[in-house]
């Protein structure tokens, strides 16, 4: 086994991005390139609309690279009231 088992971390990308960084995030993840992931995504989306709503829940779900919590758990943490840290 590889001495870095479980220490990758997915998450959004912040210098391979296009619009959030989902993509360049997945790809870092997965070891493929970015573009080959971004016309997965565009392919979903023509064959169904399945892409945006894919990718609008990765954006929600996968922290940026500088941040611990993921924006949805951001979003939850300010609607009970606790205090968002990174």
């Amino acid at each position: 086994m590889s001495e870095n088992f479980g220490s990758k971390r997915l998450q959004r990308s912040e210098s391979d991005r296009f619009l959030t960084g989902v993509c360049g995030g997945i790809a870092a993840y997965t070891g493929i390139d970015s573009t080959l992931v971004r016309v997965l995504f565009a392919v979903f989306t023509l064959l169904g609309f399945s892409g945006v709503f894919v990718y609008i829940v990765a954006w929600l779900i996968m922290p940026s690279q500088s941040e611990q919590r993921s924006l949805l758990e951001q979003i939850v943490r300010n609607f009970q009231g606790k205090e968002s840290q990174n």
